[in-house]
């Protein structure tokens, strides 16, 4: 069984920062990606920046810039440092773990994992 769990979600003001973090344990062999997306009020779910296992990252065109993410393979771990939050930003904020797990001795699979989410509200 494999759980993700975020945290760091809070109220900010505008040009504040916030640092969220969402790691995934369990029966796990391998991370290979962790991504974070975000829903806001009547929008859709949309993805905010990814990074591998090597470290190779994206970002969507709104964050660049503002957002930073890292990865700690060791603890399952991904970060998001989130600096000149805007009221935009605010939104329900998901971990997605794409994740190498182990299903029985003889049985792996690549699977991805939600995490709950965590608000991030920015006030103007």
């Amino acid at each position: 069984q494999v759980q993700v769990v975020e945290s760091g979600g809070g109220l900010v003001q505008a040009g504040g920062s916030l640092r969220l973090s969402c790691t995934a344990s369990g029966s796990i062999l391998s991370l290979n990606a962790m991504h974070w997306y975000r829903q806001a009020p009547g929008k859709q779910r949309e993805l905010v920046t990814s990074i591998t296992s090597g470290g190779r990252t994206n970002y969507a065109d709104s964050v660049k810039g503002r957002f930073t993410i890292s990865i700690d393979n060791a603890k399952n771990t991904v970060y998001l440092q989130m600096s000149s939050l805007k009221p935009e930003d605010t939104a329900v904020y998901y971990c997605n773990a794409d994740l190498v797990v182990i299903l029985s001795t003889a049985r792996l699979e690549t699977r991805d994992y939600w995490g709950q989410g965590t608000q991030v509200t920015v006030s103007s």
